[in-house]
């Protein structure tokens, strides 16, 4: 994981004051992403390992989670999770903080969909000041 720490720092303080704007780009569409949280949370695994030869996980991940209100997302979401794929496509993210454009790159772990939005669950893998 190549996150960088100071830029999470910046990115969960401001998210704390809710002044975050994201926006979540998919298939060249744009996406507003609401009631966002950041964590930083175990993962189920005891030391740093290669998941199912797949993708490397830590034993802590910072993760994000987030709501999106557009359900034509639903049918797009299939291709960026683990499962039908053979790989997690990285989804870009970007949080806009006081004139200032941070990118959030994230790894979809799974989406919880009701009947006028759904939540998505993501690790963060990386971070740019854009």
């Amino acid at each position: 994981m190549t996150v960088q720490l100071d830029l999470l720092e910046v990115l969960m303080s401001s998210n704390n004051d809710k002044s975050c704007k994201y926006t979540l780009y998919l298939n060249e569409k744009e996406y507003d992403l609401d009631d966002v949280s950041i964590i930083n949370s175990p993962t189920p695994v005891n030391s740093p390992t290669t998941r199912g030869g797949v993708y490397f996980s830590e034993k802590f991940a910072y993760k994000l989670r987030g709501t999106i209100h557009d359900l034509s997302i639903v049918p797009l979401l299939s291709k960026t999770m683990l499962g039908p794929n053979t790989e997690f496509g990285e989804i870009k993210i970007t949080a806009e903080i006081k004139n200032k454009i941070l990118t959030i790159f994230a790894n979809l772990t799974n989406s919880i969909q009701g009947p006028s939005k759904i939540e998505l669950n993501m690790i963060i893998i990386k971070l740019k000041n854009s």
